[in-house]
């Protein structure tokens, strides 16, 4: 353990003391060297650390947090069913993506009302189904042009977005294995390809 050193007026104090002091006999008085003072340390001193203002700035909504990036990727009704896994034979998909697979029945729904509409298309698909039908086809027309930023609910194209929707719905959905917009020689994008499980 290192001896601590005196300070200037800790040693002031002790010579004091030492001058008024007497020495015992028979031992010769020792004097005691003032110690030298500290030499200063080489190289530039170290600044001290700053403190934390108290009372930083503040401004209003200053500490809130951006909120998150978000953007709109549901897009339109083709966007959605063309990133749809393929659940149907591949190459069967292929030949159908291309138009070559005739379709065995049709539902042309084109014009009629919603209400019209969906029972007419349960009646279809679950009577093709039962019949042993494979692939049938669905007509909706392509209406007008679907726009999926449009901030206003507009009825356009409305049997084209509600079809695969109603396809994806009981008491059909068991029944529905793929859902693909048709090829240009069977109705293009105003028709939907209904791929039907095989009936267990």
């Amino acid at each position: 353990m290192s001896r601590r050193r005196l300070r200037p007026e800790e040693l002031e104090l002790w010579q004091q003391v030492a001058k008024t002091a007497e020495r015992l006999p028979g031992k010769p008085r020792e004097r005691i060297a003032p110690a030298a003072p500290k030499a200063p340390e080489n190289g530039p001193r170290k600044p001290s650390p700053a403190l934390p203002d108290p009372f930083p700035t503040f401004g209003l909504g200053s500490g809130a947090k951006p909120p998150p990036e978000s953007h709109d990727f549901l897009g339109t009704t083709s966007d959605r069913l063309s990133r749809e896994p393929v659940r149907m034979d591949s190459k069967a998909f292929t030949r159908m993506k291309r138009g070559k697979l005739v379709p065995e029945a049709r539902l042309d729904l084109h014009g009629m009302t919603l209400d019209r509409a969906h029972p007419e298309l349960v009646r279809f698909i679950l009577t093709s189904q039962t019949r042993g039908l494979r692939l049938v086809l669905v007509i909706t027309g392509k209406g007008l042009r679907e726009d999926p930023h449009d901030p206003m609910p507009r009825r356009r194209g409305v049997l084209k977005t509600q079809v695969p929707q109603w396809l994806r719905m009981p008491p059909v959905a068991q029944a529905v294995l793929q859902i693909s917009e048709a090829h240009g020689k069977h109705g293009g994008s105003g028709a939907y390809y209904v791929y039907l499980r095989r009936r267990r």
